[in-house]
């Protein structure tokens, strides 16, 4: 079956195939090999490295609280970052000049800037125009640091996902009489999510994953920040990444598996639906100019009429 990207591989071409996936598994194999033997030699794989996280004491004293204070940056970060996001993509898509410069202004600046500098310049803010307590300010920081880079990141995808919407959507719902409020609302908004959820997912990952910035430059207790206090009571630095490092994939693989999950219940809504989108908002849009229920907005006379609601 072709492709517009590429053309269904002859024979010839599924041989290479099946020889380039098998010297690569071979070489991965290998590679695996070499990294458990180097483990093995500096004894690493030592039972004494890894009995410690077989007890409860590493997980209540270190882990789990560590992964608690990740999570709670990472998810109020989200929390603030996602409306802002979607709100700053809207204002760049706004007919009104004093709307969207500004706002391009805003999404711009802070999306060149790395988290890094984010963070360090909202802990000096708090340091120096707030009476935050000094336990918290690292949480503070990191939230501020993490919610401007990334609600910038996600206005380009919000803004992306609508434009790549057709034109006549919005257009036919302009035609029902819909205000263009309505029509971002109602009408692009909905059906742009499906679009940008991997997208917005993958910006979310980001967002778990940068929590560790601020324990590495600003002493936040996160996860990772845990992994010299463990390894310095247990010395075994290496075993210690490694179980934090599946700790991390656990969860950006939960968090990827809710997406793929929500994205396909969202398809599954949008095919069960039925309908032009812009025809059944226009009907439920309350207060939209001529778009109530029952009300005809196209006259039902001739084959030109017949066509427009066929469409």
């Amino acid at each position: 079956m072709s492709s517009v990207l590429y053309d269904t591989p002859g024979p010839k071409a599924r041989a290479r195939n099946v020889v380039y996936t098998v010297v690569f598994l071979v070489l991965m194999a290998l590679a695996g090999w070499w990294v458990i033997g180097t483990l093995a030699d500096k004894k690493q794989l030592d039972a004494d490295k890894w009995t410690p996280f077989l007890t409860g004491e590493v997980w209540t004293t270190f882990l789990l609280p560590g992964l608690g204070e990740t999570l709670k940056a990472g998810l109020i970060a989200m929390v603030i970052a996602l409306p802002l996001g979607a709100l700053f993509g809207i204002g760049r898509l706004s007919d009104h000049a004093w709307v969207r410069v500004p706002v391009g202004t805003v999404v711009e600046f802070f999306r060149a800037i790395p988290v890094l500098i984010l963070m360090v310049f909202g802990s000096a803010l708090f340091v120096r125009f707030t009476d935050i307590d000094s336990e918290v300010r690292p949480l503070y920081a990191c939230i501020t640091g993490l919610v401007l880079y990334n609600a910038s990141v996600i206005a380009e995808i919000v803004r992306a996902g609508i434009l790549s919407l057709p034109k006549g959507q919005g257009e036919a719902a302009k035609a029902l009489g819909m205000r263009k409020s309505q029509i971002m609302t109602y009408v692009l908004i909905p059906q742009a999510v499906t679009a940008m959820l991997p997208a917005l997912i993958s910006q979310l990952v980001v967002i778990l994953k940068d929590t560790a910035i601020a324990g590495a430059i600003l002493g936040f207790a996160e996860l990772l920040s845990t992994s010299r206090q463990i390894s310095a009571n247990y010395s075994n630095t290496i075993p210690t990444l490694i179980v934090i490092g599946l700790l991390y994939v656990a969860l950006n693989f939960a968090l990827t598996g809710f997406a793929s999950w929500l994205e396909g219940r969202l398809r599954r809504a949008k095919k069960g639906g039925g309908g032009n989108a812009a025809a059944v908002s226009a009907a439920t849009v309350p207060g939209g100019d001529g778009a109530v229920a029952g009300a005809p907005l196209i006259p039902a006379q001739g084959d030109g009429a017949d066509a427009v609601a066929k469409e």
